[in-house]
């Protein structure tokens, strides 16, 4: 049976060019079994009219807030209450920004913020217009909120332009509320690890480096929008907890360890992408070690391999781990996994600009202990993330087969 039968999908058509491209998603949604409710923008209009929606999903066409199909029923609230999920396909600059600041002046705005279903957006604009800082601030504001993201393709734009700002294709926005409808990871129990770790020589001085957390935040995220139970154990960072996971707070590469230690036998799958110090001071200065004239040296000693001990008890888990390399990347990463006893390892070269630490974007490798790679173009960690959880899904699906095949 189609993942789609039998549920509500709400879809809401804005001003954009791309609202032709609307009519194929209701009509493939349709066929797979959904009920489609079209909600149209008064700018959706001068692009598509009610009449293509209404006889591709035999439904009625809402375009007014104030439009009441169903007797005794108020449609906002009514049609909010039902819905398994609420596409926005295409969604313009000028809906993103109503959504991340709660407006709700019109029918499709109000009805994003009187549901409680899961919301799939995906945009199509100008380039620049997608690119602009308040757009991409709109967007991770509403990521935060739980909102699935179909990012647009590249290509060549209806102005002429050439760049990301198309609307990504159907096959793709069905599959992004697949997601939503049936989550790929639940009951998944999945241990993240991010930030940086911090080792104090006194007082008020420490060891450490310049892991932001981003990434392995972005993975705690994007694993609890898919379904699963997230531990997330992180070093010190400036970043908002994602919502919805399990969050231990820790400072030192030994209690990273002691964290993810407490946990471990109650987790199927482990990404370690923090950033651990390999070294701590062999001694802590008590208080804080007053300035002089004088040199002090610090002797400095091995940390706990947090990796290789958990490699070490790693019994049916998926391992992934993080390099973070300057170079030599595919050579250093392809060591780390054998050595470590990875399933997976995301191999990044952090000299390069808009990669690593810091930053808000990255370009890996993934290599598999199977003896494969991938390699990722230049994309936002959020991006990251989501290609890395397909490929946690894929081992365990594999994991899976093999256990199966076996019993």
């Amino acid at each position: 049976m189609s993942v789609f039968e039998g549920k509500h999908i709400l879809l809401g058509v804005t001003g954009s060019i791309a609202a032709y491209k609307a009519a194929d998603i209701a009509s493939k949604l349709t066929q797979a079994g959904a009920e489609v409710d079209v909600v149209l923008t008064e700018h959706a209009r001068r692009f598509v009219t009610e009449v293509t929606f209404r006889a591709i999903t035999r439904r009625p066409v809402l375009i007014d807030l104030f439009d009441e199909p169903e007797e005794r029923q108020i449609a906002h609230i009514h049609l909010a209450k039902r819905a398994d999920v609420l596409l926005i396909a295409p969604a313009t600059a000028n809906i993103l920004a109503k959504l991340a600041v709660g407006l709700a002046d019109d029918l499709l705005t109000t009805l994003a913020l009187a549901t409680q279903a899961k919301v799939v957006i995906a945009p199509a604009m100008n380039t620049v217009m997608w690119q602009h800082p308040a757009t991409q601030h709109n967007v991770r504001i509403l990521e935060e909120r739980g909102a699935l993201f179909v990012y647009p393709a590249e290509g060549m734009l209806a102005c002429g332009d050439v760049g990301a700002g198309k609307l990504a294709d159907t096959p793709t926005i069905l599959s992004a509320v697949e997601t939503a409808l049936a989550p790929p990871l639940r009951g998944v129990r999945l241990l993240v690890t991010a930030g940086p770790t911090e080792e104090p020589v006194d007082a008020v001085r420490h060891l450490s480096n310049p892991s932001s957390g981003k990434m392995g935040y972005a993975i705690a995220q994007e694993a609890v929008r898919q379904g699963a139970e997230v531990t997330l154990v992180t070093g010190p960072t400036l970043l908002d907890p994602p919502a919805g996971a399990r969050v231990v707070r820790v400072r030192s590469a030994q209690q990273m360890l002691d964290a993810c230690l407490q946990v471990y036998d109650g987790v199927d799958v482990v990404i370690a992408a923090a950033a651990v110090s390999d070294y701590r001071p062999a001694e802590v200065w008590q208080g804080k070690r007053k300035k002089g004239e004088e040199e002090w040296t610090i002797r400095l000693v091995p940390n706990p391999d947090i990796l290789r001990t958990l490699g070490e008890r790693k019994g049916g888990r998926i391992l992934v781990g993080f390099a973070a390399e300057t170079h030599e990347l595919l050579e250093n990463a392809q060591k780390k996994l054998l050595e470590k006893n990875l399933d997976l390892i995301v191999a990044n070269d952090v000299s390069q600009e808009g990669t690593g630490f810091r930053a808000d974007t990255n370009r890996v490798t993934l290599l598999w202990a199977s003896g494969r790679q991938e390699q990722l173009p230049l994309m936002s960690k959020r991006e990251v993330a989501r290609h890395l959880l397909q490929a946690v899904c894929d081992l365990l699906r594999a994991a899976k087969a093999t256990k199966g095949a076996s019993a």
